[in-house]
């Protein structure tokens, strides 16, 4: 029996476990759409692509299930490239169809032409064009197992008449998700054995590669007595329930991670691919084991690099390890780890009433949230203070644009988590440049009635580049903000709305945000002289600062520098 394209694309991604498609209707799609009404597949209706491209993703990442983007011709589909990339980058599997126009008018610069292959190819496993209908099946299939096999975007272009083509085409093209074994061979892992015989101090170094191997990452620092930093990425699956968790790198982290890398002589990197070479010991040894050989030696100078997946190449390194008994370096990393975490979570109570910190705005959230919540941060401070100031569980769920570094990606993303985790509640930390940039979806929550909860870190600022042009001893430049009150926009949308200003109205305020039933919006006026403090301060950050508060000054902003000084170093 003869079926159509769109009949074809669809029911393989069905096959292929795709709950949900993100997208806005219309001329090129409207064929796939149609059947898409009569299928198992869920049509997400979004004001904005890349909102649907974020949502997607996000719910592909934290399910490592496939969802679906699909987008109209020229505009539509170009409108989720940001989201597709953000997706790509995550490791989200997404089958993002993108449509062109009718066959017979390629070539003649028809209206809203564009080559999608060319636009989509850089951010994707897979990308491919449906040239013929007999291709629908095996084409999909091939995009479908590609994103589900590299976790990644895999994209099908087609033309908008061909969704209406017939095919007979009835060859059993299939999705396959093989599980494997995937260790260094034994030679190899002796090099790393006589490395860790001959290392005094060795740190444990995990990233995302340890996102399935948190039981084997502990069993190994409990033989080798070695304590575990982590990347922020890995926060999530590394932390919880971890006696030798001594937290993150970078800038973003804190200074016992930091410590555990720069003062060991052995470093371990499990399934880390952190970019920023400034934070690798300079005199350590490195050894790197990764599952994607590529990723070896390209983040900093190593001497041993090892292809294998995380947990299995523990397995197997554990049988020719003897335990140690020595723990003078670990007791040492986790003692700074407590001091660090002790600074982190001292503020338990505002000085100033009228004053609310970001620092004890997520401190807040992180007391009343549910042990199970899953949260995104927008990209800049929000995502620091998630980092920071929110605690892993184990059972809870955290996203962040960390590879790609976009703006706006919060509550887009939290749309695609809730729709896969109805139960669960799911909190978006959102910047005010952030959701200002996408406010059209806060309809999509009230048509979807997707009961999201949206924290709003309100300064008034784009927060995390005043701190960067202020590091760089510069005055503030094109940074403000002329924000509405966003509660009340909440409101006219359809969305539950509130608005805290005082510390002492924060609690209640937030627990009844919480416990509405439904979407919901709190917006919270935060003190916007804050800096993101690195784990170490260098003489070129003090100096820096202290170059924008001389002027500062001589610009009349005297008290913009009081606010810093009062806010950041007099507590």
């Amino acid at each position: 029996m003869k079926k159509t394209v769109s009949e074809v694309i669809v029911d393989t991604l069905v096959n292929a476990g795709a709950k949900r498609c993100y997208g806005i209707v219309g001329d090129t799609i409207n064929h796939l759409t149609g059947h898409i009404s009569k299928s198992k597949l869920q049509w997400v209706h979004v004001r904005h692509e890349e909102v649907g491209a974020f949502a997607a993703g996000a719910e592909s990442y934290l399910t490592q299930e496939l969802s679906v983007c699909a987008g109209t011709t020229g505009p539509g589909s170009l409108h989720f490239i940001n989201g597709i990339f953000e997706s790509h980058r995550n490791g989200a599997p997404v089958v993002m169809i993108a449509s062109n126009i009718d066959r017979a008018e390629e070539g003649f610069n028809f209206i809203q032409a564009v080559d999608q292959k060319k636009i989509y190819e850089q951010c994707s496993f897979f990308c491919e064009r449906i040239s013929h209908p007999e291709q629908a099946r095996r084409v999909t299939a091939m995009a479908a197992q590609a994103a589900l096999a590299c976790n990644g975007v895999a994209v099908i272009v087609v033309n908008g008449d061909m969704f209406k083509e017939h095919t007979a085409d009835d060859l059993p093209w299939a999705i396959h998700r093989p599980k494997t074994l995937v260790r260094p061979v034994d030679s190899e892992l002796k090099k790393l054995t006589q490395l860790i015989t001959e290392a005094k101090k060795i740190t444990l170094y995990a990233g995302i590669g340890a996102r399935h191997a948190h039981d084997q990452v502990i069993a190994l620092a409990e033989c080798l007595k070695a304590p575990v930093a982590h990347t922020t990425r890995a926060k999530e699956f590394v932390e919880p329930n971890n006696p030798y968790n001594v937290g993150m790198t970078g800038i973003l982290g804190n200074r016992s991670g930091l410590e555990a890398m720069t003062e060991c002589d052995l470093l371990i990197c499990l399934g880390s691919d952190f970019a920023y070479t400034q934070f690798y010991p300079e005199d350590a040894k490195i050894v790197q084991i990764d599952i994607n050989p590529t990723n070896l030696g390209r983040r900093t100078p190593i001497h041993l690099g090892l292809q294998g997946d995380v947990g299995d190449t523990i397995n197997a390194l554990l049988e020719t390890l003897e335990p140690r008994s020595e723990r003078g370096f670990l007791d040492k990393m986790l003692k700074r780890w407590q001091e660090d975490n002790k600074a982190y979570f001292d503020r338990a109570n505002e000085p100033d009433n009228s004053l609310i910190h970001p620092q004890f705005l997520t401190q807040t959230l992180n007391k009343l949230a549910d042990n199970d919540a899953a949260f995104t941060a927008d990209g800049g401070t929000p995502m620091v203070w998630l980092l920071r100031h929110l605690e892993a569980t184990g059972e809870r769920s955290f996203l962040t644009s960390l590879l790609h570094g976009t703006m706006a990606n919060a509550y887009p993303q939290a749309i695609g988590i809730s729709k896969a985790y109805p139960e669960r509640q799911i909190i978006a930390m959102c910047g005010d440049g952030g959701l200002s940039m996408l406010m059209g979806d806060l309809l999509t929550l009230v048509q979807e009635n997707t009961p999201v909860k949206l924290l709003v870190f309100n300064n008034g600022t784009l927060g995390f580049v005043e701190m960067e042009q202020r590091v760089e001893g510069m005055l503030d430049a094109y940074t403000e903000l002329k924000n509405p009150d966003f509660s009340l926009l909440a409101k006219s949308c359809g969305l539950y709305g509130a608005r805290v200003e005082k510390a002492d109205e924060l609690e209640s305020a937030m627990q009844e945000w919480l416990e509405h039933d439904g979407p919901a919006l709190l917006d919270v006026k935060v003190n916007n002289m804050e800096l993101v403090m690195p784990p170490k301060i260098e003489a070129e950050h003090v100096a820096s600062t202290a170059l924008f508060g001389l002027k500062a000054v001589l610009n009349g902003k005297t008290s913009d520098v009081y606010s810093l000084l009062r806010n950041n170093f007099w507590r």
